[in-house]
């Protein structure tokens, strides 16, 4: 099973956890880990480094295999979570939602891995040039942020994979063993899950948002228009009033009305971000369920 993806991880499978935002706990990442995939904290609404440091502490604490970091670029903190990132041993790292240009040298000069999440191949070129040690490839069926450009995974991933030498993961659409194994037939080298592990036991999403998960069909996620990007995000009352515009996003994308919407059950806080694969998910499961359903039925070559 060994590929540049899990000689690069340090894993057993070439999954990677998605960084979900305040309910990347402990809990799930090292769970994730443990059951042969990367698990990934989230930065991107975390405030403090020292918020990161027990994260990560909490995470080894439950794990003794690999797992890592988002750093998100729009979080003007993230140069200091990637300094205590290393310091606690954290070797790699995915960065997202903006340019990497000033970050992966930093990140560089560190000495960790560079996973850059890109839309577009343009971008993915760019995060190559830079020295991106590999890209996930995140086609716009993916939950949470988006840009204004939507490619579909099926046209993104075969695309990047002509344009960059390094290993490319897929993302966007991908929750069961028939999403992995497309991953694959497309050319890619491993795949990044979000929206199934928000529906599984050890993520501290609220019941209300894993029920709206599972009970999602194929069109139960609309694209909600942010101004500098959009969030794909279950169809929940205020998304649906956000997406007709009889709501602006004033204090909508802040860690307090996630906390208050993902783990508190206040559907009116903020939006449940949410991929198009939620309309393939129909229980909650363990997080080891997820993965060996994933991977045990379609073996690498």
């Amino acid at each position: 099973m060994a590929s540049r993806v899990t000689e690069m991880l340090g894993t057993r499978y070439p999954v990677i956890q998605g960084a979900m935002g305040v309910i990347c706990n402990p809990e799930l990442v090292g769970a994730v880990s443990d059951a042969g995939a990367f698990g990934l904290l989230a930065t991107a609404f975390t405030q403090e480094p020292e918020t990161v440091r027990r994260q990560v502490q909490a995470t080894k604490k439950l794990t003794h295999k690999p797992f890592g970091a988002n750093l998100f670029i729009m979080n003007p903190m993230s140069p200091e979570f990637a300094k205590v990132l290393a310091e606690e041993g954290v070797k790699t790292v995915t960065v997202s939602g903006g340019s990497p240009k000033t970050l992966i040298p930093l990140l560089r000069d560190l000495g960790m891995k560079i996973i850059v999440v890109v839309p577009t191949v343009r971008v993915a070129k760019g995060a190559e040039a830079l020295g991106a040690d590999a890209i996930v490839a995140e086609g716009a069926e993916s939950g949470g942020v988006q840009g204004l450009y939507g490619v579909s995974t099926l046209v993104l991933v075969p695309a990047v994979i002509d344009a960059v030498k390094v290993p490319v993961i897929a993302a966007g659409g991908i929750g069961d063993s028939r999403g992995y194994k497309a991953a694959l037939a497309l050319g890619a080298e491993g795949v990044q899950v979000g929206t199934r592990f928000i529906a599984t036991k050890e993520c501290i999403a609220h019941p209300l948002y894993k029920k709206g998960v599972v009970e999602s069909g194929d069109t139960g996620t609309g694209l909600v228009d942010m101004g500098r990007f959009r969030i794909r995000a279950l169809q929940t009352k205020l998304a649906v009033e956000m997406i007709k515009g009889e709501k602006t996003p004033d204090n909508i994308f802040t860690p307090k009305a996630m906390d208050a919407a993902w783990v508190k059950g206040d559907l009116e806080a903020g939006l449940l971000p949410a991929g198009q694969v939620a309309g393939l998910i129909s229980t909650v499961l363990s997080v080891k369920e997820v993965i060996e359903e994933m991977i045990e039925e379609n073996q690498i070559p």
